[in-house]
Formats: C-alpha cells, structure tokens, sequence
C-alpha cells in the first residue's frame, strides 16, 4: 500500500474521531437540558437546590453505585474525571495508529454503515455528572449568549402556586368599607391597608357607638335599674313568697296531696303571674321611699333592701322571679331553701324585719332576736295612699317590752295605772320593733334636712290601747328618751283599734294581741301580729 493511502486513512480516522467526540459532547449538553426540563416541570415537587447564581446544584454520584453519594468528591477524583474525559487528540490518533490495518478496514467499513438514531439516555439512569469546572463554564458561556431565557429560567423555577385569595369574612363597619371600595378597588388591595389604622379606626368607633348608648340610657330613666344597696347600709326587710303574693292554692296542694304535685303545680304554672299578697303594698311604699331618698342623695345607700326569703324549692324561684318582674317590684336577692327553714339565714341577710305568712316561722325568728311578724290580709279592699309609707304601731310588747303586761295580768288595772305614775320618768324597756321605728325615724331626718317635712313619704303611728291620763306620760317621754318622733299618737284606752285604723289605712298594722288583729282585718287593714310577750303564752 502506498504511503499517499495511508496519509488518507490517518486523516480519515482523524475526522472520525473528532466527530466521536463532537457527538458525546451534544449527548452531554442534550443530558444537561433534560435535567433542566424535568426540574423545570417537577413544580409541584420540592424545589431543587441553587447556587448562589441561581443554577441547580446536582447530587454527585459514585463510580460503584447509582445512589447518591453522601461523601464529597475529593480533589484528586476531580482531577482524575477531568484528566480522563479531556484526553488530547494525539491519544487517539495514536490508538488509531497502532491498530492493524485489516482492524481498520473493518472499523472504515461499520463508519460507512448509517447509524441509527441514537435516544437520549433516561433521566432515571442518572450518569455520572461532568465535573463541577466543566458544568460551570459551559453554563457561564450560554448565559452570555442568551441571558434573557436564563433569567425567564430561574424565575420560571423559583415561581410558587398559591391558592386563590378569598375576601375578608371578619365584619367591617360601613366606614371602613366606604373608604376601601370608593373606588372600587380590588379585594387584594385589603392587605396593603395597615393594620394599625384599621384597629384605631375600629376604636374610635366603638368609642362613639358605647358613648351614644350611655346618652340614650341617661336620657331615658324608665330603662334603668337602680342598683341595690349595699347589705351593711341598708335596712333589710326579709319577706316571704306566701307574704308577698297570694299562694293558698299552692298551699293547699301541698298539704292535700304532697310535696311532688306541689312543684309539679308550680312548674306547670311558672308563666300565671301570682296575685298580691298582704306585704306586697307595703313593699312598693317601701320602693316609693327609695326613690325619693335617690332624688334628694344620688349616692346614699341608707335604703330599703327587700330580700325574697322562702322555703320554696329553685325549681318554683322561676315563677316567682316571673312574678317580681311583671309588677316592677325591685327585689334582686332571693332565698330559696327547698324545704328547710330559712330563719338560720335571716342574719347571714343582715335582716331587720322579717314577714311571713307562717307563724311558727315567725315565732323562731323573734327567739333568735330578729324583729318579726305574721301577716294577715284584710277582709275588705281598702285604698291605700301610693306617695306615703303609713305604719302603724301597738306599744306594749311591740315597741316597748311586755312589763306593763306583766303587771296588769298579775294586780289588775288599778296597780298598773299606780306603778307608770311612779315610774313615770324611767324609760320603758325595748320591744322587738323598736329597732325599725329608729330606722324609719333616721330616712325622716333625711327628708327634714332637706326641709321636706311637709312632703316627708313616710309616716309613723301609736295606736295603743294605754290611757293618755294615767299612762301615756310615760310612753311619750320614752320615745323622747330614745331620740324618736312619732308623727301620731292615739290613745284608745281599751276602745277598738279598727275605726281608727280605717282613717289611718296603714299599709301595715304590728300588735302584739289576735282580738285587735281580728278586729281590724274585719275593716280592710293589713295587720301583722307580733308574737312576743306574756300574752303569748297564756294563749299557748
């Protein structure tokens, strides 16, 4: 063979291997570009690693495995990839050279056969990546020649899905939507607003939204509830439900077919508003009082507190509370004892009258010390005066001490008109009522300093069966002694106290003797019988 035919085949060797090593570097930058169109299209996957210049960062991969390799490649593995991918042309020259020449014929003769079409390797094979130098300079010189994909790339890659935006569901006043939509903005613009200028806006509103219910409130007096009293300054009148309202058919249901049908009727009928009892006028003259004590001293606390006290179960406080709030009565403190006696409360109350409709319970309370009375209805309906509280008082055994008693029931008349003329000028000892004369004679001191005698809501009454002749010295300068004002004296000397209580119409009667109750119930008046003295023990 000539030498000019083997100059020929050295240079055709020589293009073929250069173009072997043109056609693996495309396959490499074909690779390359795959691996950035599936971490371009894996969006929904976690996002791949970048350098500092935005470029994905791969895993490298060891020689032995197609695991990830978790140890970093040293220098001198670098240096060996390198060294074996760049191999000099005259490496491969030199190969072809030293081949013999039937071992090029045939290689000439597969390079003449067509190829076929070679596919890229699969991106779930992962070959080994090319060294980090190489990948880096090849991608720095195709962001020179094309900047503007790169960049449309990375921000392609850097892009995150959120869900679409819904508008606020927390309520906003007409004057932060007025202000946000004035101009039809959109809904996203919402949370460019400030948040600090929306809570003072919202502030500010509250501000003038409670301020112009304060004013509506003040200007309207039938809407408010005057507060009660504090218990330590108040004059506590304990009362109980069979006192305040009309409850006898309740009461014959329980003594008739037990404790069980009775709060069965109770709950049955907690919406039928209960009738008045014997105190319930007696209770609103005592509101009407604290009223005009309100008018002349906006703070005082000396005022009437009524206490509901009854041995009534919870389940029947629904009907009374219905009850209370339907006639406007003030009461805002009950006292339900469901069957037990509810005297061993009345002084945890701070009580300083209690009225009842059961004088057993009565006659426990005055042996605790506790001023107490059993009320009776009158028998007739009687007009009582609504702008002044009227009570009336017995003297014996009521506001005085049951001494004169003694005496008359043991040496006659004669002996007792003898002994209060020789002791006319020692006071008389205290009955149970006399603490609720000194509290009553206390509001009226309120109402004279204010130089409202005249139009005082409360008056007093001594209706008392003593002789003004021959006893009643005594009485008056006893009440002198105790620094008390009694508007009216009325001696009867032994005449019936009815008559004369129907000019007065007390809205309550205390004596201490059941024919003077009787008589005067007979004649419409409210009376409560005091059971304290000798005279309830001849009785009994």
């Amino acid at each position: 063979m000539s030498q000019t035919s083997l100059k020929q085949k050295k240079n055709d060797t020589g293009s073929k291997n250069s173009k072997d090593s043109i056609d693996t570097e495309k396959r490499k930058d074909s690779e390359k570009s795959g691996v950035r169109l599936s971490t371009q299209e894996s969006q929904e996957s976690p996002l791949p690693k970048t350098d500092s210049r935005g470029y994905v960062v791969r895993n490298q991969w060891s020689r032995t495995s197609r695991s990830p390799s978790t140890r970093a490649p040293s220098v001198d593995e670098t240096r060996s990839k390198s060294a074996s991918l760049k191999l000099p042309a005259s490496s491969t020259t030199s190969r072809t050279s030293s081949t013999s020449p039937s071992q090029q014929d045939s290689q000439k003769e597969l390079s003449a056969q067509p190829s076929p079409p070679t596919s890229p390797m699969p991106l779930d094979s992962s070959p080994p990546t090319p060294p980090e130098a190489y990948s880096q300079s090849r991608r720095s010189s195709k962001m020179q020649e094309n900047p503007e994909a790169w960049a449309h790339g990375i921000a392609r890659l850097q892009l995150r899905e959120y869900p679409p935006r819904t508008p606020p569901t927390e309520w906003k006043s007409y004057a932060q939507r007025k202000t946000t939509y004035s101009t039809q903005l959109d809904r996203d613009c919402l949370s460019e607003l400030p948040r600090q200028q929306q809570l003072e806006e919202e502030e500010e509103e509250d501000e003038a939204y409670w301020a112009s219910v304060r004013t509506l409130y003040e200007k309207t007096p039938s809407c408010s509830r005057p507060r009660p009293p504090k218990p330590k300054h108040a004059i506590t009148i304990a009362v109980s439900s069979r006192a305040l309202f009309n409850m006898v058919d309740g009461r014959k249901i329980f003594e008739e077919e037990g404790l069980e049908k009775y709060m069965e009727y109770q709950l049955t009928n907690e919406n039928v508003i209960l009738t008045p009892g014997p105190a319930f006028r007696f209770v609103k003259a005592l509101q009407h009082v604290n009223a005009r004590l309100r008018e002349l001293y906006p703070n005082e606390q000396d005022l009437f507190d009524i206490v509901l006290m009854t041995n009534n179960h919870a389940q029947v406080g629904v009907r009374l509370i219905n009850s209370v709030n339907h006639y406007g009565l003030l009461i805002d403190r009950f006292c339900l004892t469901g069957g037990k006696s509810p005297i061993g409360y009345l002084k945890a109350y701070l009580t300083n009258l209690y009225l009842s409709a059961d004088s057993e319970k009565v006659q426990e309370a005055i042996q605790e010390g506790i001023a107490s009375a059993t009320m009776f209805d009158g028998a007739k309906d009687m007009a009582y005066c609504d702008t002044q509280l009227r009570v009336a008082f017995d003297g014996d055994a009521v506001l005085f001490s049951d001494e004169s008693e003694h005496i008359t029931k043991e040496h006659g008349l004669d002996k007792f008109f003898q002994h209060e003329a020789l002791f006319e000028n020692k006071p008389l000892a205290q009955g149970p009522l006399k603490g609720f004369l000194e509290d009553l004679g206390r509001l009226q001191k309120k109402f004279y300093a204010k130089d409202e005698r005249l139009l005082c809501p409360i008056r007093t009454y001594l209706v008392t069966a003593r002789s003004a002749a021959s006893s009643g010295a005594r009485v008056l300068k006893t009440l002198r002694r105790w620094g008390l004002e009694i508007d009216e004296a009325l001696f009867l000397a032994g005449a019936p106290k009815g008559p004369i209580l129907v000019k007065i119409r007390p809205h309550i009667f205390f004596d201490d003797h059941m024919f003077h109750i009787e008589g005067a119930q007979k004649f419409g008046t409210i009376t409560a019988h005091v059971p304290y003295g000798i005279n309830q023990k001849m009785n009994n």
